[in-house]
């Protein structure tokens, strides 16, 4: 039954591979075998790669030093936070709160059957990351100080005490996930914040890794006896890659004695936590007033509270309503000495930087596709809009407005910002911002036409609409194309006519062909919408 149950869990994990859910049926054994091809080029070529490269830069120098021990320190730290921050939310998911936890808790299967399974599951999806960092290391070790018996043995030690205590940390983490998500009212907005917070650190983490590695080899010496004197488990640990075979059996007994506690808490608290429903606090009736909206105030709440409901819906199609709002605040802060150097660059072209910077804006509102995906997140629900006595073209409208509204706003921010710093005249600093409204007025009516002529209805998972729709692909790349368009004739011919008259130009257009798509919307995409 345990083998049995570890398969079903790893077919779940790999189920890109077997299921095609854009297309609701099983993938031929060639598109199978193509989609593991790409997961091995991507792990082991791609970020096995990238560690390797990162070994040969600073296994060399720290054995010439005599701190073998210091490189394994740092390649087994790096080694256990990717494994355990790539796989705590798998165990989150499947481990404490898996969809399937009522079924199989109702079958005569041992409790502790299905805790093996799920936390053997965890174990190989960490040890999967953690073995990407940690063989290349050893083997570039081996390359450099020469391999030999005790090497090798508890260089291969290293890597199971490694993925233990990614295993550990994995439980410890998707127990807390798993805590606050069964008490968590508002789980999408908690999912975005956690995802903003891993891109955020993610980055930070890349700009600051150069500085970070040539400080850590320059001063290694001086790093080595501190850790050494001041945190003698860390030392201890990156002796075993060493060879330092009393160094493996303390901590391989420490890990294994962690293993047990960490069992032993996992199954006093696994039911309680599997068996639990969605957090229901008490109600207390209280008569009031309920006020009456209109229809478009009503359809346009309920498009809200969709797109407001689904993290990868916000996460996917409103990641530009932040970069707006940053994009304004680093103008605010640091944009006039820039706009100072790119105006010399450009000095030839007059006012290039207003209409470039305008350009920019509207590049990252062109992000935010909301309506794009909005027709096909109806799936097999779209009787419900279809059967109300409200006109289609009224559905349409709302859908549009959503984006309207979640985009204008940043989009007006980010444009006056730019138009208090940028060094121009003020009909230009006028013309900047009107122009990037009317931009976003066309690209909500460009989407919602292109969610309805390319609708995907039969999907099992809404990230096949929103992730893989080919409304979602033209909305994206079309509307960069038009903004780079908007840029590259202005610096090409459009600075002889000047700014204004060329971002006046820009505006009249866009916003002729918003009310040629809205009119489209209205009476053959409303057809259309109905005829789904």
């Amino acid at each position: 039954m345990l083998k049995v149950l570890l398969k079903k869990q790893l077919a779940e994990v790999f189920r890109n591979c077997w299921f095609d859910a854009k297309k609701n049926r099983m993938r031929s054994k060639k598109a199978v075998a193509a989609w593991f091809f790409i997961y091995l080029v991507l792990i082991v070529g791609l970020l096995g790669g990238i560690f390797t490269v990162l070994s040969l830069n600073v296994c060399g120098p720290l054995v010439q030093l005599g701190l073998g021990w210091l490189y394994f320190l740092l390649m087994g730290g790096i080694a256990i936070l990717l494994g355990a921050f790539g796989s705590v939310f798998n165990t989150y998911s499947s481990l404490y709160l898996a969809k399937d936890n009522d079924l199989l808790l109702s079958m005569p299967i041992p409790v502790r059957t299905i805790m093996a399974a799920r936390i053997l599951n965890v174990y190989l999806l960490g040890a999967m990351y953690s073995a990407v960092v940690l063989i290349p290391a050893v083997f570039v070790y081996w390359l450099e100080a020469g391999p030999s018996a005790a090497r090798i043995i508890c260089g291969l030690l290293l890597l199971v005490i490694v993925t233990v205590i990614v295993l550990l940390l994995s439980c410890v983490l998707g127990y807390a996930v798993a805590r606050i998500s069964v008490k968590l009212r508002h789980k999408s907005f908690f999912t975005v914040l956690l995802s903003l917070l891993f891109i955020g650190g993610y980055y930070f983490f890349y700009y600051k890794a150069n500085g970070f590695l040539r400080d850590f080899l320059m001063n290694a010496e001086s790093y080595g006896e501190k850790i050494k004197g001041a945190a003698y488990g860390l030392w201890l640990f990156g002796r075993i890659g060493e060879g330092d075979f009393p160094a493996a059996v303390v901590f391989g007994a420490a890990a294994g004695g962690l293993f047990l506690l960490v069992w032993h808490i996992i199954a006093k608290s696994f039911l309680s936590i599997a068996s639990a429903g969605e957090k229901t606090g008490k109600v207390r009736y209280v008569e009031k007033a309920v006020r009456q909206k209109t229809v478009p105030g009503a359809l346009l709440a309920k498009e809200f509270s969709r797109f407001t409901s689904s993290a990868s819906y916000m996460l996917n199609c409103g990641m530009g309503i932040l970069f707006l709002i940053a994009t304004g605040v680093m103008l605010l802060v640091m944009g006039r000495e820039f706009l100072k150097l790119a105006a010399q660059a450009l000095s030839g072209r007059q006012d290039s930087i207003a209409v470039l910077l305008c350009v920019m804006i509207c590049m990252i509102a062109a992000m935010n596709d909301m309506a794009a995906p909005s027709v096909s997140l109806e799936g097999k629900s779209i009787w419900i809009p279809q059967s109300l006595p409200v006109a289609p073209k009224t559905v349409l409208r709302a859908k549009a407005a959503v984006q309207l509204i979640l985009s204008g706003i940043p989009v007006l921010f980010a444009s006056v910002c730019a138009a208090v710093v940028v060094p121009s005249s003020v009909p230009v600093r006028l013309l900047l911002c009107l122009t990037a409204l009317v931009h976003t007025v066309f690209s909500a009516m460009f989407n919602m036409m292109l969610g309805v002529k390319m609708p995907v209805m039969n999907w099992t998972s809404e990230t096949g609409p929103i992730k893989q729709g080919g409304a979602i692909v033209v909305s994206m790349f079309g509307g960069w194309g038009i903004c780079i368009a908007m840029g590259g004739l202005y610096l090409l011919i459009g600075y002889r006519i000047g700014a204004v008259p060329y971002l006046l130009l820009c505006s009249l257009l866009l916003g002729a062909a918003a009310l040629f798509l809205l009119r489209w919307l209205d009476t053959k995409g409303a057809d259309s919408f109905a005829a789904l």
